[in-house]
């Protein structure tokens, strides 16, 4: 049995901040000189992102201005876990039903109360009652559904949601599984001026994606069949991307030897995803890669042979949105989906994602469509699947 992912809706929230503008208001939170302010817009500059988008309005303001920061020169007192954690909470939720609406507007054969399972996925906020239980309220889900919260995993985590999506259709035909991925990565900017803070500053921003998967395909669009999963892991990595919640906030650590650890890893996870199906990396031409940095998505290229129109998904979401963790890799599976056409069917799709740990993760899909009813003569229908038959007739 294989499960197929139908639909990818996705949302943001109002703020969108020019990157050179962010890069002013860090360097004004940090206190920096002029030589380091220079530094500091270099390394936006290069990051390839052009804008991000953030609930919080403060970083396209002056300071004075300020709603969560504090209007003083050093940004003190300093946010705690509780604020952002109440900023979290009151933005996640209805950023979640807008993308989970912009989904279901691409099916409109999916009945709200046909969802049997929800699934959600975030490291940037967690409460009990969480937003898994809202969602149901929100949505009108039926109370029963079956749910599942992915927590505190990382930029990979959408690939764990879509591995127990496809467990489920694959052990239950009725099985229709709603994935919501949230992260607000931006109320968690730290003041500090290391270079891992510096460079995750310069990379995070806000949006949620959801995902309608099921054990067929969609009727009106192409689908992605869910082929393989493979996930590997690099322990050497384990200090050069990672993910704490301290006083002030969650606190990332990603270092410049993440694309090197990605380089060492890479090519054997592609092998292993491959070596036990009838595909070949030559024989793949659309790729969904998880936009980390661009550092990264050039080092992929030079190991796996791509080209930059192979990864042009994923550079435009670095470009228009940034990383937003978990739900990065589904916007850019969201861009390929819209060009994807019936003269598509059956092509390969190879995506990957990468996290704390340091995991690689990778996963193999086709496109599928489903058959499209065909009218006979007599008025009957019928599918596509049968027109050879009905032509013998």
């Amino acid at each position: 049995m294989t499960s197929y992912l139908c639909a990818i809706g996705t949302a943001n929230p109002p703020h969108r901040i020019p990157q050179p503008q962010i890069a002013s208001f860090m360097a004004g939170a940090l206190q920096f000189d002029e030589s380091d302010t220079r530094r500091l817009r270099a390394l936006y500059r290069v990051s390839g992102i052009g804008q991000r988008y953030t609930v919080l309005p403060d970083y396209g303001r002056a300071n004075g201005e300020f709603e969560f920061f504090p209007n003083t020169p050093d940004l003190e007192p300093f946010p705690t876990v509780g604020q952002r954690m109440s900023v979290y909470r009151q933005h996640a939720l209805p950023l979640s039903v807008e993308a989970v609406r912009d989904c279901l507007e691409q099916l409109p054969e999916v009945a709200i109360g046909s969802i049997t399972h929800l699934v959600t996925v975030s490291c940037t906020g967690m409460y009990a009652p969480g937003l898994d239980i809202e969602l149901v309220e929100a949505l009108g889900l039926n109370l029963s559904v079956q749910r599942t919260c992915v927590n505190f995993m990382g930029c990979y985590a959408a690939f764990n949601a879509l591995k127990l999506a496809d467990a489920f259709c694959r052990a239950d035909a009725k099985a229709r599984v709603l994935i919501v991925c949230t992260e607000l990565c931006t109320i968690h900017f730290q003041k500090r001026p290391e270079d891992d803070h510096l460079v995750s500053n310069a990379l995070f921003g806000d949006g949620s994606a959801a995902v309608l998967v099921q054990g067929h395909p969609a009727q009106q669009q192409p689908s992605l069949a869910l082929d393989a999963f493979h996930c590997g892991l690099e322990p050497d990595g384990r200090q050069d991307m990672a993910w704490h919640i301290n006083d002030l906030g969650f606190e990332m650590t990603l270092s410049s030897y993440v694309p090197r650890m990605i380089q060492k890893g890479i090519r054997q996870l592609t092998d292993r995803l491959l070596e036990n199906l009838p595909i070949k990396l030559a024989d793949i031409h659309a790729f969904a890669i998880h936009p980390g940095g661009r550092k990264i998505l050039e080092t992929i290229e030079a190991e796996l042979g791509l080209t930059t129109h192979d990864n042009r998904f994923a550079y435009q979401v670095l470009r228009d949105y940034g990383n937003m963790s978990s739900a990065t890799v589904l916007f850019v599976l969201r861009e390929l989906l819209r060009t994807l056409t019936a003269a598509d069917a059956g092509a390969p799709v190879l995506s990957f994602a990468f996290g704390p740990g340091l995991t690689l993760e990778a996963m193999l899909m086709k496109v599928a469509v489903a058959p499209q009813p065909i009218v006979r003569s007599n008025g009957y229908a019928k599918h596509t699947s049968e027109a050879i038959a009905l032509s013998k007739e």
